[in-house]
């Protein structure tokens, strides 16, 4: 999951929108292969594949057919199908309703949540690295207390900056993903290659023999789940397709390039660090800063170490600064269509969710304290990166399983993009993805050999237990829910069931496009000064009332006084992204 973000552009009335998408159709496939690219890599996680030598190149291409390809080919029919605000939460209620849409939305916030402590465990290593002795580096980069202290400091840090609105890091967001991740990729490839090149005995065996895995060992797999969440994100670029000039043909093609492009990345990141980091001396958390330690030394460049460890800590700041606001904005959005109780809709003069991003500032406090507790830094790291990775993956279940269910309860619903192949290819494509993240889902519970975490029965236990806790609480929530929690002030769009008055588990033969049907609500909404979204009633109890309601929308934003915008804004990223909603 990379720490980079996207932006997304305002939509106006049909008509301008149909002008502008003449105007716009003009990403190439080149561009938007990179674009994909910047959104997904992320070094932090190589080291946990070196582990694998050559064979890391296996579970890097097998991830990437059974996950990163149907995850971008799928949310391009999905994002153009239906293109309204709120992402995967809009899609999953489409599909099966406001119930399990909420479900989505609340597990990418925290998985989002989770994932901060370990990011910025990968920063505080960083930190550690910029000094000038290599010995007192790594002492300080393995101290518990270093590390907590590092995470705490910056994520409140980056909490407060949120809290001044876009303004204030979007251009620190923009710069940090070139300056923290693709300059050291390629400083880290071009070093490692050269020294294998020169001549100098690799750490790991060589041969083709060595890339496919040893199946006899299961637990060879286990770390190999995460590799699922290296590709996490490719969904949040699927919203330009409508932009790219003959979509039908160029945003598979960009698609494909993007994920060879990523793949490449990955494998020669990871065997770059394998060829230099003997396997029983690498470190979830130390061995990519140590691997360029080593590389600079051999060339005679040993300067260069703290520069480079300062530029990856740019990178993780400013992603980390960029997702506190993200995810979090996009509960927000759903907590004002009737979702969450009223103190959580809290907002500042900048337009920012103070409460919830206090609550997500305390539950990374608390996490932080995990790594007190558990045996080591890298324990702490592995479990907490593999819960990112369950809830991350119960997303994507939701995800994939809607596509496939809308192919057949509204399968005349104008999708300008379709995944190839018709019912049968959605069911190719969108099955193999669902039954590689089952597979990744069920993998991540297994205690990995490779890295000393204590006792197996703890950390299954913290997995499920926490698995379990964070799913039901959502569950809980919306069971709760009170008519009193809409905010009659944000304007909202209902799913297209409920504009036509049918129900999510009903076939719906309509053929009347997305963008149609919003408009419409927004004409009646604005006329009647809102009374069109069915104020007064419970979000997503109003089944066929014949008026709109608000439940499971995603907010079609507001301005910084709170007053409702005139326009509605296109979808931000699914998941992964700088915005859900």
């Amino acid at each position: 999951m990379s720490d980079s973000t996207a932006s997304t552009p305002s939509a106006g009335s049909a008509s301008d929108r149909k002008s502008r998408a003449k105007q716009n159709a003009s990403i190439t496939v080149g561009a938007l292969a990179v674009m994909n690219i910047v959104a997904v890599v992320s070094l932090r996680g190589l080291p946990a594949e070196a582990e694998y030598g050559l064979s890391s190149i296996f579970y890097y291409v097998f991830a990437a057919v059974v996950f990163l390809v149907p995850v971008s080919i799928v949310a391009a029919e999905l994002a153009t199908g239906w293109p309204e605000t709120g992402g995967v939460f809009r899609w999953v209620g489409e599909a099966f309703g406001p119930r399990w849409a909420f479900l989505a939305m609340f597990m990418l916030f925290i998985e989002v949540t989770i994932w901060f402590p370990t990011v910025l465990t990968f920063g505080a290593v960083s930190l550690a690295y910029t000094g000038t002795d290599e010995n007192i580096d790594a002492q300080l980069s393995g101290n518990k207390a270093f590390v907590l202290a590092v995470v705490l400091v910056v994520y409140w840090l980056a909490t407060f900056i949120a809290f001044r609105g876009a303004a204030a890091f979007s251009k620190v967001a923009q710069w940090g993903g070139i300056i923290g991740t693709l300059i050291p990729a390629g400083i880290l490839i071009v070093l490692g290659f050269s020294y294998y090149f020169a001549g100098n005995t690799p750490q790991i065996k060589m041969g083709w023999g060595e890339v496919l895995p040893d199946f006899s060992n299961f637990s060879n797999v286990v770390l190999a789940a995460s590799i699922f969440l290296f590709y996490a994100g490719m969904e949040m670029n699927a919203i330009h397709v409508r932009d790219v000039k003959n979509p039908t043909r160029n945003y598979p093609l960009a698609v494909l390039i993007a994920a060879a492009g990523t793949v490449v990345i990955f494998v020669l990141g990871t065997l770059a660090i394998a060829f230099v980091v003997p396997q029983a001396d690498i470190n979830l958390t130390q061995s990519l800063l140590t691997s360029y330690n080593d590389m600079f030394e051999w060339a005679g460049i040993g300067w260069a170490s703290p520069i480079v460890a300062g530029m990856l800590l740019i990178g993780v700041l400013a992603g980390v600064v960029t997702w506190v606001a993200g995810p979090s904005s996009g509960l927000l959005a759903v907590g004002r269509a009737g979702y969450l109780p009223r103190f959580w809709q809290h907002t500042n003069k900048h337009g920012m969710g103070t409460h919830i991003l206090l609550f997500q500032a305390f539950m990374v406090t608390a996490l932080g304290v995990v790594y007190v507790v558990l045996p080591s830094v890298q324990a702490a790291y592995q479990i907490l990166s593999q819960l990112t990775v369950i809830l991350y993956l119960v997303m994507y279940l939701l995800m994939f399983a809607a596509a496939i269910y809308l192919r057949y309860s509204q399968p005349n619903r104008p999708r300008p993009y379709r995944v190839p192949g018709g019912d049968i290819g959605m069911w190719l494509i969108g099955g193999v993805g669902f039954l590689g993240s089952l597979m990744a889902f069920v993998f991540s519970f297994i205690p990995p050999d490779q890295i000393s975490v204590g006792s197996p029965e703890t950390y299954v236990g913290i997995l499920v237990g926490g698995a379990v806790l964070l799913i039901i609480l959502p569950m809980v929530i919306y069971a709760f829910r009170k008519p009193h929690w809409k905010d009659p002030q944000t304007e909202f769009v209902p799913f297209t069931w409920q504009l036509e008055h049918k129900h999510p588990g009903t076939v719906n033969e309509s053929s009347t496009a997305t963008a149609e049907l919003s408009e419409t609500w927004e004409q009646s909404f604005d006329a009647t000064g809102g009374a069109a979204a069915g104020a007064g009633t419970t979000a997503g109890t109003r089944k066929h009332s014949g008026k709109p309601s608000a439940a499971g929308a995603g907010s079609r934003g507001s301005d910084q006084g709170g007053r409702a915008s005139a326009h509605r804004r296109r979808p931000g990223p699914a998941a992964g992204g700088s915005t859900a909603v």
